[in-house]
């Protein structure tokens, strides 16, 4: 057991400003359990016996960011530190928020009303004196997740809770206390009142993780994923042919875990990626099982999935891109007026991601990471028909709405449909992008 732990400078700093007011702080939460674990504390957060008002005549900057509920921000030399004076809260009707917060005396009585003993561990300021009434620190060596107290309890104070639970489960490659895991179902009716916007930043979290599969297996096995992700969850079972070697829901977190932590659409789109296939799930006369377009009805649930979840629109677009074009066979065969539809289809921006999406695809389908050279051909062609410079975009052509306008083409949908049809004109032959050469097409496009 740590006795004290190592204070940094600033929070010293700090710890006497609070001590010339008489008042006590305390170091809480993730950077605690972090320094317990022997890893770098990123955020700071404080817990005092000073009120809000108090704090705020203590330092010279300070944000009332919470203030209803006994918390402020202080900003003291690059860093923001939010403070929440000792509380113990009442019932929890909206399932999230405490009907009403008093303060505590003792920084033991605020850590009581914590939801997990590795949270409920505070270091005394200067000091670094440990405080842990609840044996956070064994079970942060032990990598158990343990509710404070009754977990029954924990969970119907805060229907959050329990996707915490998963999501440190992944983030911090934790396990969960059986008796935490087993309290979880009953208290899905208090996680349903969740607002979604909360749902989503849980769900961002996991998905930063290294291994994000850890959290979505806490979530299916307690009914979480049935109650936020039914349609992931509906994957469960639904086999594949050929050479895969999961089911798709397992596919799709191995998919999930294969991609780079650091875009997180790409992470989404690969849990995503094939979320259609039980919907679109048939037999051919040979009794074959097949999922004929199934991205582009995985691309319709995804866009519906993080609509729900309150995705900004153009993470909603970017995913649903992704989930919609991760399907494409390159073959040595494919023409370089191929190659340039297949730009236009993806975008040149999108090249990347798409890329990395189909290697973690690939690595999901045989249980095994894939060639590193595996994508290179396909690569190679892209970069030599980019080189090239070649039209790729209506605004790339030679001519454009104005020209067609003076041909006596209306503006509108006629006038899309022929500049569109002049685009595939220059992807098949390139040397057609020339104005006059265009606007002979046009015309003739026109005269249909």
């Amino acid at each position: 057991m740590m006795d004290n732990a190592r204070i940094h400078p600033i929070l010293k700093e700090i710890a006497a400003i609070f001590a010339t007011g008489g008042k006590k702080a305390y170091l809480v939460g993730g950077a605690v359990r972090d320094t317990i674990r022997g890893k770098k504390a990123e955020d700071w957060d404080l817990a005092t016996d000073a009120t809000p008002q108090e704090v705020m005549k203590l330092f010279r900057r300070v944000v009332p960011t919470g203030i209803k509920h006994g918390t402020v921000t202080i900003l003291y030399k690059g860093h923001s530190l939010e403070t929440t004076t000792f509380r113990t809260e009442s019932d929890y009707t909206d399932g999230r928020r405490p009907d009403s917060v008093s303060y505590a005396a003792t920084i033991e009585e605020d850590l009581s009303r914590r939801d997990f003993t590795m949270n409920a561990i505070a270091l005394e300021l200067p000091t670094g004196r440990v405080v842990d009434p609840f044996g956070g620190a064994a079970d942060i060596r032990k990598r158990i997740i343990r509710c404070v107290g009754n977990p029954a309890e924990r969970f119907s104070e805060d229907g959050l809770r329990p996707l915490r639970a998963a999501r440190f489960a992944a983030q911090l490659e934790f396990d969960l206390d059986p008796a935490t895991r087993e309290a979880i179902p009953e208290s899905l009716g208090k996680t349903a009142l969740v607002a979604m916007e909360r749902v989503r930043d849980e769900l961002d979290k996991t998905l930063r993780s290294e291994i994000p599969s850890r959290g979505f297996l806490v979530m299916e096995q307690t009914g979480l994923l049935n109650l936020l992700l039914p349609e992931l969850a509906r994957c469960r079972g639904v086999e594949q042919k050929g050479n895969h070697r999961f089911d798709v829901l397992d596919h799709l977190l191995v998919a999930c875990d294969k991609t780079p932590n650091d875009r997180p659409a790409v992470r989404l789109a690969a849990l995503f990626h094939d979320i259609g296939k039980p919907v679109v799930e048939s037999y051919d006369e040979s009794g074959v099982r097949t999922f004929h377009r199934h991205e582009a009805e995985s691309a319709r649930i995804a866009e519906r999935i993080m609509l729900r979840l309150r995705y900004p629109t153009a993470a909603v677009k970017a995913v649903g891109h992704l989930v919609a074009n991760h399907m494409f066979h390159y073959e040595d065969t494919w023409t370089d007026a191929a190659v340039r539809r297949f730009l236009v289809r993806v975008g040149t921006d999108r090249l990347e991601d798409v890329y990395a999406l189909r290697r973690a695809d690939t690595w999901a389908t045989f249980g095994a990471e894939p060639p590193r050279d595996a994508l290179l051909p396909l690569m190679r062609r892209v970069d030599s028909v980019l080189a090239a410079g070649r039209a790729l975009s209506l605004k790339d052509l030679a001519v454009n709405g104005e020209d067609l306008a003076r041909l006596g083409i209306a503006k509108g949908p006629r006038m899309g449909a022929i500049l569109n049809e002049l685009l595939e004109t220059v992807l098949d032959d390139p040397a057609m992008n020339e104005r006059e050469k265009l606007l002979v097409v046009a015309g003739r496009l026109n005269a249909r």
